[in-house]
C-alpha cells in the first residue's frame, strides 16, 4: 500500500499543485519541533503557536482557491441557466442535448474540485493526528473547535463544503429538468441506455458523501461491523467490476449472518431444561451454550484463510456443517446422550462463517454502498440475536413423530436444520463466485507498502498511549522514505500469522480489545445464565425467559440509532466509552443478590442497564477500533475483524465455563459467584481506560 505522502503527490491535479496543503513540509516541521524541544531550543507553547499559524496559512491558501473555483462555477452555471430559460419555450431537441452535455461537463469538472477538497481534508486530519501522537496533546480538538466555531472560519469550507453542496444541487436539478424536458420528445425505446439518474450526478453525490465525515447512523453501524475502509481509495477500489459485485450474493452473506445468530441464541431459554432431561445439572447449560463458541475460535481462522481463495465453497461447507450439527443436537434427546448434545453444538460452531461474511463485504461490495452493507451486517446480527430466543418461546410443542421426540428442547435443532437446508439450496442456485483478479492486485499493493503509511494510520484516531521510542522509530522510517521517492524494499503487507498481527497492536488497541473482551463476557453471563437464575428465583417458564431475552435483544438497533445519530455528535467517543463502562459496572452491581429478597424488577432493570450499556460500549469501542487499526490488519487472513472476533469468542467461552463451574457451589450462591468475575474484569477495564487517558493527556 502506497504511503500517504506519496499517494497525495500522485493524486494531485498538476495545474492545481500549488494550492494543496503542503503535507510534506508540515510533517518535517513536526519532526523539527520534536528535536528542538529535546535540546530545549523552543518551549511547547511556542510550538503550538507556530504550528497553528502554519496550519492557518495552509488552510487559507486552499480555501481561497476553493472559493475562486466556486465563483467560476457560479458564473458558468448562471450562463447555462439563462440559456436553459431561453430554450423552455422552444422545441429544439438538439439544443437541449447540447445543454445537457454542457451541464455534464460542469459536473465532471466539479468532481475534480470535490476530490481536491477530499485530499486536503484527509491530509489535514492526518497531520493533526500526527502532531497529537508526537507531543501527546489534545491539539486536534483545540484547533478544530476554535477554528470551526469562529464566525470567520475557513475550516468549515474544508469540512462542511456548503458552497460545493449548492453547486452539486444546481447541476443535479438542472440535469433532471432537462431529462424530463427531453423525455417529452424521445422515448426510452429511442435511447435504451438513457438512465433515470444521470451517471455524472451519481458520481458527484458519491464524492460529496465521501467528504461528509460527520457521524450518522449508517456510518456508526458500519464501523460497528469492523469492516474498515481506506481514505483516498485506489481507482480499483472505487470501481469494483459489475461482475465482481452481485446483490444476491451479498444478500446470501447477510442471510448467513442472520441464521447463525439465530442458531446461537435459539437454545438459550431451553438449554438448562435439556440438560436436566439428559440427567445433568441445569448449570451444564453453560457447556452446552459455550461449546459453539469454543469451536468458533478455530473456525474463524480457517474460514478467514479460506476466504482468500473462495467465498462460495466456505459458505457451502458452513451450511452443511450447521445442518449436521443441528441434527445431532436434536437427536441427543432420544439417544439420551449429553455427549452428542455438546458435540452437536461444537459442530455448529465449526460452521461459523462470519469471517467470510465480513470479508465478502470488504472485498466485493463497491465503496459507495459498502457502509450500507456493513450496517446491514450489524442489523442482521442484532435481528438474529432477538429472533433466536423469541422463536424458542414459540416452539412449545410436545409430540412424537415415529420414534423421534418433538418438544421445546429438540425443536430448535430441527427448525435450524431445516433452515440451513433451505439456505443451502438457495446458496447453490443464486450465489455467484466473484472474480479474484482485483483481490490479487490488492495483495500485491499491500506487499509494496511503506512503514510511513503504517505509522500514520496508527495515529488516525488519537491513540490512548504513545511512547517516545515508538515515535523515534517512526521518525527514522519516514526519513528513509523522504530521502528517496521510492518506498522501502522491506515488505509491509498483511499480517501472516496471529503473532505478527498481535505485534501490530498498539497499547491503545490492546485496551480496546480488553474492553471488547469484557463486554462480551458480561453479556454472555447475563444471557446464558438467565434460564437458570429466573427458574430458581422467579419460577419463570421457557416462554417468559424467551420474551425477556427477545425484549433486550430488540433494544440493539434503537440504541445504535440514538448513539449513532445523536449522542456521538454531542460527546467525544472516549467520553461515551468511559461512561458506558461505568454504567456496565453499575448494572453488574445492581444484579447482585445481597440484602433484600431478589425481585423481578431488580433483575429486569439490572439486565437492561447492563445490556444496553454494553451495546453502547460495543458500538463506540468498535468505531474507535476501526479507525485506529493498522491498515496491515484490514486485509489478509489475520485481519482486525478476526482479532476482535477471537477476543469476543474467547470471552464467551470463559463466561460459559464460569456458569458451569459456578453451579458446583449450589443454586443459592450461583448468581453472586458468576457475577464476581464480571465485576473484576469490568473494574480492570475501567482502570486500564483511565490509565491510558492519564498517560496521553
Amino acid at each position: 500500500m502506497v504511503a500517504f505522502g506519496k499517494k497525495l503527490k500522485e493524486r494531485q491535479i498538476q495545474e492545481w499543485q500549488g494550492y494543496y496543503i503542503d503535507y510534506k513540509l508540515m510533517k518535517k516541521r513536526v519532526k523539527q519541533y520534536g528535536r528542538q524541544i529535546e535540546v530545549g531550543a523552543i518551549d511547547r507553547r511556542n510550538v503550538l503557536k507556530d504550528f497553528s499559524r502554519m496550519l492557518d496559512s495552509q488552510i487559507e491558501k486552499t480555501v481561497l482557491f476553493i472559493l475562486e473555483q466556486q465563483g467560476h462555477f457560479a458564473i458558468r452555471l448562471s450562463a447555462l441557466g439563462k440559456e436553459q430559460e431561453s430554450l423552455l419555450a422552444q422545441s429544439y431537441i438538439s439544443k437541449i442535448t447540447e445543454l445537457r452535455e454542457a451541464y455534464r461537463g460542469a459536473g465532471k469538472d466539479l468532481l475534480k474540485l470535490l476530490y481536491f477538497v477530499e485530499i486536503n481534508a484527509v491530509g489535514l486530519r492526518k497531520i493533526l493526528k500526527k502532531f497529537d501522537k508526537r507531543f501527546g496533546y489534545k491539539f486536534t480538538n483545540y484547533y478544530v473547535k476554535t477554528r470551526a466555531n469562529h464566525p470567520y472560519s475557513q475550516l468549515q469550507q474544508v469540512f462542511k463544503h456548503v458552497g460545493l453542496g449548492a453547486v452539486v444541487g444546481a447541476i443535479s436539478r438542472n440535469l433532471s429538468d432537462l431529462q424530463d424536458c427531453q423525455g417529452s420528445y424521445l422515448s426510452i425505446y429511442d435511447q435504451p441506455t438513457l438512465s433515470l439518474q444521470d451517471p455524472v450526478v451519481e458520481l458527484m453525490k458519491a464524492a460529496a458523501d465521501r467528504l461528509n465525515h460527520s457521524t450518522n447512523f449508517l456510518e456508526y453501524l458500519g464501523q460497528h461491523a469492523l469492516i474498515m475502509q481506506e481514505e483516498l481509495p485506489t481507482p480499483e477500489e472505487e470501481n469494483v467490476d459489475d461482475e465482481r459485485y452481485h446483490f444476491m450474493s451479498l444478500l446470501l452473506n447477510l442471510a448467513n449472518t442472520f441464521l447463525y445468530m439465530v442458531n446461537t441464541y435459539i437454545i438459550v431459554p431451553t438449554a438448562d431444561d435439556y440438560s436436566m432431561n439428559l440427567g445433568a445439572p441445569p448449570t451444564v447449560c453453560g457447556i452446552v451454550i459455550g461449546a459453539m463458541a469454543v469451536a468458533q475460535i478455530f473456525s474463524s481462522v480457517y474460514f478467514s484463510a479460506w476466504s482468500n481463495k473462495s467465498y462460495f465453497r466456505p459458505l457451502v461447507f458452513s451450511s452443511i456443517v450447521l445442518f449436521v450439527g443441528n441434527i445431532m443436537y436434536a437427536l441427543a434427546y432420544d439417544v439420551n446422550s449429553l455427549g452428542l448434545l455438546v458435540f452437536g453444538r461444537l459442530f455448529c460452531g465449526l460452521g461459523s462463517a462470519r469471517a467470510v461474511n465480513r470479508r465478502y463485504i470488504s472485498d466485493c461490495v463497491p465503496l459507495k454502498i459498502r457502509m450500507q452493507a456493513s450496517a446491514g451486517f450489524v442489523s442482521a446480527s442484532a435481528f438474529g440475536m432477538a429472533c433466536g430466543p423469541a422463536l424458542a418461546g414459540l416452539l412449545q410443542i410436545n409430540c412424537k413423530l415415529h420414534k423421534i421426540t418433538i418438544n421445546q428442547d429438540t425443536l430448535p435443532g430441527w427448525v435450524m436444520a431445516v433452515g440451513w437446508l433451505f439456505y443451502l439450496v438457495w446458496l447453490c442456485i443464486s450465489f455467484k463466485e466473484p472474480a479474484r483478479q482485483i483481490e490479487e492486485t490488492r495483495v500485491e499493493q499491500e506487499a509494496s507498502g511503506s512503514v510511513e503509511n503504517e505509522e500514520i494510520e496508527k495515529g488516525l484516531a488519537k491513540p490512548f498511549l504513545s511512547s517516545s521510542d515508538e515515535y523515534k522509530k517512526d521518525d527514522n522510517d519516514e526519513e528513509e522514505c523522504d530521502a528517496g521517492e521510492e518506498t522501502p524494499k522491506v515488505s509491509h503487507g498483511a499480517a501472516k500469522s496471529m503473532k505478527s498481527a498481535y505485534q501490530l497492536l498498539t497499547p491503545s488497541i490492546k485496551v480496546q480489545l480488553l474492553i471488547y473482551f469484557m463486554l462480551k463476557y458480561v453479556v454472555e453471563i447475563l444471557l446464558s445464565e438467565s434460564s437458570v437464575v429466573t427458574a430458581y428465583y422467579f419460577q419463570w417458564s421457557t416462554s417468559k425467559v424467551s420474551l425477556f431475552l427477545a425484549g433486550i435483544g430488540l433494544t440493539v438497533l434503537p440504541v445504535n440509532i440514538i448513539v449513532g445519530s445523536y449522542i456521538s455528535n454531542m460527546f467525544e467517543d472516549r467520553q461515551i466509552l468511559l461512561a458506558s463502562e461505568i454504567m456496565v459496572f453499575l448494572g453488574i452491581l445492581i444484579s447482585f443478590n445481597v440484602v433484600f429478597p431478589y425481585s423481578v424488577p431488580q433483575y429486569v432493570i439490572a439486565g437492561l442497564v447492563l445490556f444496553v450499556s454494553a451495546e453502547v460500549l460495543e458500538g463506540v469501542n468498535l468505531s474507535l477500533l476501526s479507525r485506529v487499526m493498522s491498515s496491515r490488519l484490514s486485509r489478509g487472513t489475520y485481519n482486525g475483524g478476526l482479532l476482535s472476533t477471537e477476543a469476543g469468542t474467547i470471552a464467551r467461552v470463559i463466561a460459559d465455563a464460569t456458569i458451569t463451574l459456578g453451579g458446583f457451589l449450589g443454586e443459592r450462591r450461583f448468581l453472586n459467584v458468576t457475577l464476581v468475575p464480571s465485576l473484576l474484569i469490568c473494574t480492570s477495564s475501567i482502570l486500564a481506560t483511565c490509565y491510558t487517558y492519564n498517560s496521553l493527556y
